[in-house]
Order: structure tokens, then C-alpha cells, then sequence
């Protein structure tokens, strides 16, 4: 039986677009942020998956495609996507005010974390995605 495509794709909508027009002023200020650590961490580029999710890179995972690190300016929680980037991670002890979830951070404002560990973080969850599935 083939497999069922996720509900999540990569589109092809405007990602300086969505980030524009996310209503909260810190909420979008904190979205640009994220999305100037991640493309520095990745070198990708950044594409739209699905209606509110900003991906990096992308691999073949068990139930199709997905970003290798992605992030949300939710209204509730800026949530980082780090896939298995932070389970076990030692460095969660010194990130700041934050919850988990599968695969997801939950932020509610940058300022509540510290920036320098959020970076390692995250660039330690692409390099092990990276590890995990080659291109």
C-alpha cells in the first residue's frame, strides 16, 4: 500500500510575506529573528509548508517529505520544528523559560530564552537531521 502524502507540503506562498503579516509586534519581530538564525545555521533558503510553517532544507522521512528545521509564529507560541535536534540536548538546562513537545520547542517570546543557546540548539539539531538523512 503506497503510502499517504502528509497534509504539511512545501508551497510555493512568500515567506517574507507570511512573516509580514503576522499581527503581534513582538511575535513578528521574534519571527524575523528566527528566520535570520536559521538561514545563517542552514545556508537554505526558506519555503512556506503548509500555511504556517517556515521550513529549512527538507528530507524524506517516513510519512514524505518534511523541513529539516523549520519554525511557526503561532499566536499562542513561537514553536521551533528541531525534529530530533533536542532530545537529550544538555544545553535545554541553560535555554531559558520554554516547553516541549515531539519535535517542537515552544517559546513564548525570544527574550524569555537565551538567543546564543536557542543558535547552538538548533544548529546542533540540523547537523544531527543532516547525519540522519543525507541528501
Amino acid at each position: 500500500m503506497p503510502k499517504a502524502e502528509p497534509k504539511t507540503q512545501r508551497t510555493k506562498a512568500s515567506v517574507s510575506a507570511f512573516i509580514s503579516a503576522v499581527e503581534d509586534d513582538t511575535r513578528r519581530k521574534d519571527a524575523k529573528a528566527v528566520d535570520k538564525m536559521m538561514r545563517a545555521i542552514t545556508g537554505e533558503k526558506p519555503a512556506m509548508w503548509g500555511p504556517a510553517i517556515i521550513g529549512y532544507g527538507e528530507y524524506d522521512g517516513a510519512t514524505g517529505k518534511w523541513p529539516r528545521l523549520g519554525f511557526s509564529p503561532r499566536k499562542a507560541n513561537l514553536v521551533l520544528y528541531l525534529m530530533d535536534g533536542y532530545e537529550g540536548e544538555p544545553l535545554m538546562k541553560k535555554l531559558g523559560k520554554h516547553k516541549t513537545g515531539r519535535s517542537c520547542l515552544y517559546i513564548n517570546k525570544l527574550a524569555d530564552v537565551d538567543e546564543a543557546v536557542l543558535r547552538q540548539i538548533a544548529a546542533n539539531g540540523w547537523k544531527i537531521m543532516a547525519k540522519k538523512h543525507p541528501e
